[in-house]
């Protein structure tokens, strides 16, 4: 759902697809190619959230802020199921793991990778190409030309999905048994070949 908060309208362009389950308030501007997926909460009550083009924010993440501050999703970013980023920066083509956590006035450099489970402190500043991992998290290896081919090819995939839910996401009653010629699924991601 969307909602106006305090005279401020989300601005979504309209290559992105915002699932009906989610939450989309206040001062929000969401890219192109984005996806955010049911359960996520984007919330611009106190400050802004900017989400640059091809991002994603999967199921049940949360993106806010202390009040008067922007959290900045760069371009590519890419937010695991569960994440929390609360008035931080992600850099360009970084992905946050799944139930992490990314705290006020943190900064993740380019292309990091923030571990599943992570917490990141408050002021934290990493650089570009690392992994962060930890409670609390710290650097603890570079990113390997693997590992970013790794995440880049994913993230390309959720970049593809909001066109595929706009042309194929319907509600349904469920089936009460497997149809004889149920269709196979298209999908191929195989970024560990490079």
């Amino acid at each position: 759902m969307i909602y106006e908060f305090d005279g401020f309208k989300p601005v979504i362009d309209e290559s992105s697809f915002i699932h009906p389950q989610a939450n989309v308030t206040g001062n929000v501007i969401i890219g192109k190619n984005v996806y955010v997926g049911p359960g996520a909460v984007i919330r611009g009550d106190w400050g802004k959230v900017i989400i640059e083009d091809g991002c994603n924010v999967q199921e049940n993440c949360v993106v806010h802020m202390f009040p008067g501050t922007t959290t900045i999703l760069k371009k590519g970013a890419h937010l695991g199921h569960g994440s929390i980023v609360h008035g931080a920066i992600i850099g360009e083509n970084s992905l946050i793991g799944m139930n992490a956590v990314v705290m006020d006035n943190a900064q993740i450099g380019k292309e990091c990778i923030v571990g599943a489970l992570s917490f990141v402190r408050s002021k934290t500043i990493t650089s570009n190409r690392k992994v962060i991992a930890g409670n609390p998290a710290k650097e603890i290896k570079d990113v390997t030309d693997k590992m970013i081919h790794w995440k880049t090819e994913g993230t390309k995939l959720y970049q593809q999905l909001p066109k595929q839910c706009k042309a194929s996401l319907i509600e349904c009653k469920p089936l009460r048994k497997i149809e004889k010629n149920r269709p196979n699924q298209k999908i191929n991601f195989k970024p560990w070949e490079k």
